[in-house]
């Protein structure tokens, strides 16, 4: 059928009403979390620190899960579904004879795709008794979401951000005040674990992985408290495929089905939401699709080891079996700083491993996929967040070896968040004045 227009945009009927559970459809089973050697049970705690809906959907293995009516509702007021945009000024301008689509996650009353699971999060959360969220957050936006979702719930917010984006981001951080959250830079002197560190560094400049042992600490010494996780866990990135489920329906109203799909990957839930429907084709249809998650070279994890490591760097967590370059390893601080995780999804790990997802990292100074960004901006007009960066990179390296090969494919990008409370990174990045 087609549309004569350049973008795509459903009606609230036509939004999905059910996650996708890719577990059933992958190619082996995913490889369970398990204890380490010493120590007490990290999965015997699990059901004392996350939610039990949570819980039950992560180890699930229906392939559809239904999306509750009420959160459905809720779905609608945080403006799904979202439109899918052809990226026709950015084709011309690159002069490519590829066709590149973008998601546009960006349409979000926080500014990014994580509202899809922390308002899923919350609403299991209200429903379970729990009276306060306890998280950690890296770039913003996940801190951002949680507060947001525990706000509409009518429940509090704790979160633990990674300090060196804390301490530029004040924006950000007035936002998620603003939605009733408490913030404290991470590491703090507010838990047991931070403290460890804060004391002998008051200017360390934290991790995703330190934030979220603070975070699970916090939840565990408070027993009306749950602890939230915003990307790498199973049920993390099926809520997330809202996004691909989405995209799959805008692109048959296009009448045609990307070649190459790309996203920028931290811990994985904007890129398996995005392309994890469209992996199921693949693996249950024979589709042909080639994957690329686009990363930074501050933290690599798909190109680091396949092997079973801790999610925090307390050792609090269950072990996953995980592409990853150390738990405890200290990584350069960047202005994407939602990408500098030590490790990947299970699920995306698995993938991965099989031969089924590409990766690309690049450099740590971030000028080149700032100035790709930058192309994006003066073409289609939107301003990505330092994240999405990366993803539009990857997009516009591909449309230009299509160029360069005379190839007509079609490129599917997610453009996960906006960057209005970014604009001090791409400053100091490109230099503006």
């Amino acid at each position: 059928m087609g549309t004569k227009f350049n973008q795509v945009i459903l009606t609230q009927n036509e939004m999905p009403e059910r996650w996708y559970n890719i577990l059933p459809d992958l190619p082996e089973p995913l490889p369970p979390p398990k204890d380490p050697e010493e120590g007490e049970s990290r999965i015997k705690v699990l059901p004392e620190i996350l939610l039990g809906e949570c819980l039950k959907q992560e180890f699930s293995e229906e392939r559809w899960i239904d999306i509750p009516e009420e959160l459905q509702k809720i779905y609608f007021q945080a403006g799904r579904p979202r439109p899918l945009y052809r990226a026709i000024n950015l084709e011309k301008k690159l002069d490519t004879p590829a066709r590149l689509y973008y998601k546009s996650e960006f349409y979000s009353p926080t500014g990014s795709h994580k509202v899809n699971t922390a308002l899923a999060q919350a609403f299991y959360a209200k429903k379970e008794g729990y009276e306060r969220l306890a998280t950690e957050t890296g770039a913003g936006q996940w801190g951002t979401a949680l507060a947001y979702g525990a706000a509409l719930a009518g429940l509090k917010c704790t979160v633990f951000w990674v300090r060196a984006v804390h301490n530029w981001k004040h924006d950000r951080r007035n936002l998620i005040e603003l939605f009733g959250a408490e913030v404290y830079a991470s590491p703090s002197n507010r838990t047991e674990f931070g403290k460890t560190l804060y004391e002998k560094d008051p200017d360390h400049p934290g991790s995703l992985g330190i934030a979220i042992s603070e975070g699970i600490e916090e939840a565990k010494k408070d027993p009306k408290a749950v602890y939230c996780l915003g990307s790498v866990l199973n049920h993390v990135l099926m809520h997330q495929t809202i996004i691909g489920l989405e995209t799959k329906l805008q692109f048959e109203k296009f009448d045609c089905y990307p070649d190459i799909m790309i996203s920028c990957l931290g811990g994985g839930s904007n890129f398996g939401g995005f392309v994890l429907p469209f992996v199921g084709d693949v693996l249950t249809q024979g589709k042909k699709i080639k994957f690329i998650a686009a990363q930074s070279k501050a933290a690599p994890n798909l190109q680091g080891e396949y092997r079973y490591d801790f999610a925090d760097h307390a050792e609090q967590t269950p072990l996953l079996k995980m592409y990853t370059i150390g738990h405890q390893t200290q990584m350069v601080p960047i202005m994407g700083d939602g990408l500098r995780y030590h490790g990947c999804s299970p699920i995306i790990s698995l993938l991965r491993d099989k031969g089924y997802i590409d990766t690309i990292a690049y450099p740590e100074d971030e000028k080149y996929v700032f100035e790709k960004a930058k192309i994006f901006i003066q073409t289609e007009g939107y301003l990505p967040a330092p994240e999405s960066a990366y993803s539009i990179a990857t997009a516009i390296d591909e449309a230009i070896k299509c160029k360069e090969k005379g190839e007509k494919r079609v490129i599917a990008f997610n453009v996960s968040g906006h960057g209005f409370l970014d604009i001090y990174g791409y400053r100091e990045v490109l230099g503006l004045k």
